[in-house]
């Protein structure tokens, strides 16, 4: 997996070194830091795909509203023709 952010190890490295730790534990805290960068930062790509699954998810919202829109207006006309039903029997 290519790095989410540029992490200078090197600097990182001689940083901990003049703090008082050997070279080796520099390096192990080094590689961690890294690893726990590039586990928990959203890339570029795992962007693209959420917004890819939005938009299948807007898509889908969309054809249950116009579903929706279509039974409302169903039940609209039904109601009306039982009102003028319902008139046309008390006249």
């Amino acid at each position: 997996m290519p790095e989410a952010i540029a992490f200078d190890t090197h600097r990182y490295v001689k940083r901990l070194t003049r703090s008082g730790f050997t070279e080796e534990q520099a390096e192990t805290l080094a590689e961690e830091q890294i690893a726990l960068l590039n586990a928990n930062l959203a890339t570029k790509a795992d962007i693209a795909r959420v917004e890819v699954e939005i938009a299948k998810i807007d898509k889908r919202i969309e054809a249950v509203r116009a579903d929706l829109l279509k039974w409302m207006v169903g039940a609209l006309i039904a109601q009306g023709g039982v009102v003028v039903a319902l008139l046309q029997l008390l006249k």
